[in-house]
């Protein structure tokens, strides 16, 4: 139960007596003992006029109680202040003004504060779109985001020790390391993944692979060099990193031991590799890419017409070949043995041309046959000596496809 006021000028106009009572007696009320007389229950109670009288019962207070502040005014200025969403604090103010007049509630200057400094960021955020500085901005974001220590800062040539030194699951950071020395993976290629919405992680995974077994010969293009236990794996994009514009695939060897490492770089490109190498292994990825390009059907009866097509990328592939051999002056040392070798690569065109033709899967085999013993790797090996590049040809896969990796390679998300 509240305090009553004291009697006397702050008693509120109306309130004593009630309407339709008699008023209230002149005389002073009975003194009692003590601080508490004039307000003594007893009396009071006592009093004809207490029964239909319950002043404190509805929610009277002595104090005045101050107008409350408008919610909208507030969300104006807050939003105005950080000038976060201006259109949305711009609308509020106003709103909260409207309301302000008809409630009689208090916050006109916070609306109007906010409406202004709204109207401020509306400004500012329409000259950084029509100068650029929006996307600039956004850039930079992206960019300090990257380069954070994330796998994202990873670049081609770079080695480094993954996490826990396994390449499966998720990465959040990695330690760069010399090459030189041991290390968990080699990053040999960046690529740039599809635009469009999130298409999932096989999808992306997938993706990923394509885009790094294509691009293996562009970093080491001596295959022969690369060990036969190094594999393909790359860093790709998670579904949140997507969703702020995050494309990157970072393509990258290491061992297909989980507890293997590789020691020394496997850059074998046009940094390091002197003009007489250069010009025999772009000569050489003609062949090797058109011969990567074989039907999925391993069998010729299975698809004699995709095979017949097959032999015809790969004839036009050893013309491309010799071509760049014979067009390219060597060195007296390796010159003899590059022409010998264009010479046994014109006898395999001629059958891979003839296969192109064949009428029956026995006939296609037939020039199959020759044409890849004109073409057997080691044949080259006198040639790649003369050169000084890798002299160990590489086992072959259960696909009977040559060089290190496969179709196994794993990719690692950031």
């Amino acid at each position: 139960m509240a305090i009553p006021p004291p009697p006397g000028p702050q008693q509120p106009e109306g309130q004593y007596p009630p309407p339709g009572t008699p008023p209230y007696p002149h005389a002073p009320y009975p003194q009692g003992p003590g601080p508490q007389g004039p307000y003594q229950q007893g009396p009071y109670q006592q009093s004809p006029y207490a029964g239909p009288y319950q002043p404190w019962e509805q929610g009277y207070s002595p104090y005045n109680r101050p107008v409350a502040f408008n919610g909208l005014a507030i969300a104006a200025l807050v939003l105005g202040i950080l000038c976060f969403l201006p259109g949305v604090g711009l609308v509020l103010g106003i709103v909260a003004l409207v309301q302000i007049k008809k409630r009689g509630e208090r916050g006109k200057g916070m609306a109007v504060a906010g409406m202004v400094l709204s109207s401020i960021g509306i400004a500012l955020l329409a000259l950084m779109v029509a100068t650029g500085g929006a996307r600039d901005f956004w850039d930079g974001f992206k960019e300090g985001a990257h380069s954070s220590g994330s796998t994202f800062a990873l670049h081609k040539g770079e080695c480094f020790d993954a996490p826990n030194g396994t390449l499966e699951g998720v990465a959040y950071d990695v330690d760069v390391v010399p090459c030189a020395g041991k290390h968990d993976a080699e990053v040999f290629a960046e690529a740039t993944a599809h635009d469009g919405s999130y298409p999932g992680d096989s999808a992306v995974s997938a993706e990923a692979g394509d885009m790094c077994y294509s691009l293996t010969d562009t970093y080491a293009m001596d295959g022969w060099a690369v060990p036969d236990d190094v594999d393909v794996y790359y860093f790709t994009p998670t579904r949140q990193s997507w969703g702020m514009g995050d494309r990157e695939i970072t393509c990258m060897f290491g061992n297909t031991d989980e507890h293997g490492t590789l020691k020394g770089s496997l850059r074998k490109d046009s940094t390091m590799l002197d003009a007489d190498q250069l010009a025999y292994l772009e000569a050489a990825r003609i062949l090797n890419r058109a011969m990567d390009s074989a039907p999925e059907a391993q069998y010729v009866e299975d698809d004699l017409p995709g095979h017949k097509k097959w032999a015809t990328r790969v004839s036009g592939a050893l013309e491309k070949q010799t071509g760049l051999l014979r067009g390219h002056t060597f060195s007296p040392a390796a010159g003899k043995r590059v022409a010998a070798l264009a010479k046994d690569l014109d006898g395999a065109r001629k059958e891979w041309a003839k296969a192109a033709q064949a009428a029956d899967a026995d006939t296609f085999y037939a020039h199959y046959d020759k044409a890849m013993k004109l073409m057997d790797p080691h044949k080259t090996v006198t040639t790649r000596k003369a050169l000084g590049l890798a002299t160990t040809p590489p086992k072959l896969d259960q696909g009977g496809s040559a060089g290190s990796g496969g179709e196994d390679g794993s990719g690692i998300e950031v």
